[in-house]
């Protein structure tokens, strides 16, 4: 499969079907592995991307600290699009890789046809919620730095099964990319010109309000609530994810 070389990091990514583009990024400590269940639906009638982010799986993992944020993961999804020869593309993610599709609206709006958000937060207005969960990001990135890949066995399912090669990769990529520096995000949510489609698990309980508030701010957004899945939902309820994404990429505008 190819890669392309970023300032020489090299990102790994994989190309299934034909048709319209469509990006998905993998959740934090995950891989593009985690969408193989859906490759066979979502490449019927579309050009599926998959990829993996920089510190995970396939991509490299760079040693310098500065290799990891979220402004070089957002050139990374436009340099693949670029590979491919997308210029637009419905761009989706879950959980950071659904942070991750918001900050490319931001910056590349004109590229993005849609957007496609699943088990995600949009980040936080308040100084000392981003505060919170920053120490959490940090927290785990020290774990990752004491015990190792070992850390991932008791985590949810699609990242207990995730093959990456050290454990050095997801901490720089906890302390770079998973921590939130500003609002920017979350205050974007309201110019948001392109069709939204917000996907959550039912019992994915510390995203439920955030899915809620995204689809009240983005404009004419959609939700989908998965029963019986948390927070992999295309992993806990493939048929479910798959019958909820499908109308919604069909119906697209041209």
């Amino acid at each position: 499969m190819p890669k392309i070389d970023r300032d020489g990091v090299n990102i790994y990514y994989e190309v299934h079907g034909d048709g319209p583009p469509l990006l998905l990024t993998h959740g934090y400590s995950s891989t593009s592995a985690m969408w193989h269940g859906q490759i066979d639906a979502l490449a019927k009638d579309h050009k599926l991307i998959l990829w993996d982010m920089r510190g995970h799986g396939q991509s490299d993992y760079p040693d310098d600290p500065r290799a990891y944020s979220e402004a070089l993961t957002v050139g990374d999804i436009a340099a693949i699009l670029d590979a491919v020869g997308a210029e637009r593309a419905i761009i989706g993610g879950l959980s950071l890789g659904g942070y991750m599709s918001l900050a490319f609206y931001r910056t590349h709006p004109h590229r993005a046809r849609a957007l496609l958000i699943i088990d995600t937060g949009p980040g936080f207005k308040k100084d000392d919620a981003r505060e919170a969960w920053n120490a959490r990001a940090l927290a785990t990135a020290d774990r990752l730095d004491r015990e190792g890949l070992d850390v991932l066995k008791s985590a949810t399912r699609e990242r207990a099964t995730a093959s990456h090669r050290n454990a050095k990769g997801l901490a720089l990529a906890a302390r770079g990319m998973l921590t939130q520096r500003d609002a920017r995000v979350i205050e974007l949510l309201p110019d948001i010109k392109v069709p939204s489609l917000i996907v959550v698990g039912a019992d994915d309980t510390p995203f439920l309000a955030a899915s809620d508030y995204m689809a009240a701010k983005i404009p004419g957004a959609q939700k989908a609530v998965i029963p019986a899945a948390g927070h992999a939902v295309n992993i806990d309820q493939p048929e479910a994810f798959v019958d909820a994404v499908v109308p919604f990429l069909k119906n697209l505008p041209g």
